[in-house]
């Protein structure tokens, strides 16, 4: 099983990295994460009742949880059962498990704020990081734009890349779907405002957990690749991750935040704003904040060999493990 789970995660990653999800597919037929939302969507129209009491609901969002996991995750361990020892049947899940990392459309995403910073300026750049970040992006001059940006390309990394792929790897397809059931399930549901505070907070706690591990080996990958950039100190990223990483107001995104800044001398996170409130979070690194275009294209070099670093550990396990 588990020289399956590495084969499979060695092969998500060479064809997500190479090809992405195409939109002509999109178009077509949507993508999982957009099926997993409606199904999220349903669980929530149907048992978050807005005069049941914060107990009732905090008990509805457990079940809606575990409902959710037992359709998907079985599901998608079924499949796999269904078509072992079958060519092409082995070759849907590895097309499905391709869906899973998204670590070419992070990339896409934030160089598209470069882009827009190099050639509109700050306007430009504040209309592209909007689509990647949640704070109010209509206060930020060129440098909070591009410090958003490659705070939002550091966690996702973790989240949207090596979380997905460190699960598939361990437990395969089923595996990798139950992590981006359970980070989708608190993208949506995981906020801590009056509709979801309760029924969400099964889904939030749980994301929170499942991405330690994850979290920290971002932070490695990150810390590796800054021995191959020139520039970038792979010390300095020890340094910001034992220094700020603990006392980030997540437990999981100060570590590739830390790793990132450290290495590459910025000074990520601190107070930011998120719609009118001003949140007062701590800095992440102790370099430069003053950032531009041309600092989120370095982040996204050093982005690039650490994706490279996780892909070679990752098919080195699976011949390794094969033998």
């Amino acid at each position: 099983m588990v020289t399956g789970s590495l084969f499979i995660a060695a092969t998500q990653l060479l064809i997500e990295g190479l090809l992405g999800y195409p939109q002509a597919l999109y178009r077509a037929i949507g993508h999982p994460v957009t099926w997993i939302g409606a199904l999220i969507h349903f669980l929530d129209r149907m048992m978050n009742r807005p005069g049941w009491s914060f107990a009732a609901r905090r008990v509805s969002g457990v079940a809606a949880l575990v409902l959710l996991l037992l359709i998907t995750v079985l599901a998608a361990h079924l499949l796999e059962r269904l078509v072992s020892g079958h060519i092409i049947g082995f070759l849907i899940v590895i097309l499905l498990a391709a869906t899973l990392p998204a670590q070419r459309s992070l990339y896409e995403h934030v160089e598209a704020v470069a882009k827009a910073l190099e050639t509109e300026g700050v306007e430009g750049g504040r209309k592209s990081v909007a689509m990647i970040v949640g704070r109010n992006t209509e206060v930020l001059d060129e440098a909070g734009v591009s410090r958003a940006a490659i705070e939002s390309l550091s966690e996702n990394f973790s989240d949207g890349v090596v979380a997905p792929i460190l699960w598939t790897a361990l437990f395969g397809l089923a595996g990798g779907v139950f992590y981006k059931v359970v980070n989708t399930a608190d993208s949506m549901i995981g906020h801590k405002n009056e509709r979801y505070h309760a029924f969400g907070w099964a889904a939030a706690r749980l994301d929170d957990l499942i991405n330690l591990p994850a979290s920290r080996l971002t932070a490695c990958w990150i810390m590796l690749a800054a021995f191959l950039l020139p520039g970038a100190s792979s010390w300095n990223a020890i340094r910001a991750i034992r220094r700020d990483a603990p006392h980030h107001r997540s437990p999981n995104a100060g570590w590739p935040e830390a790793a990132m800044a450290g290495a590459l001398g910025f000074a990520l996170a601190g107070p930011r704003v998120y719609g009118k409130t001003m949140v007062d979070d701590v800095y992440m690194g102790d370099g430069r904040r003053d950032l531009s275009a041309t600092d989120i294209r370095n982040a996204l070099r050093l982005y690039r060999i650490a994706c490279v670093i996780q892909g070679a550990v990752i098919i080195a396990l699976a011949v390794l493990v094969k033998q």
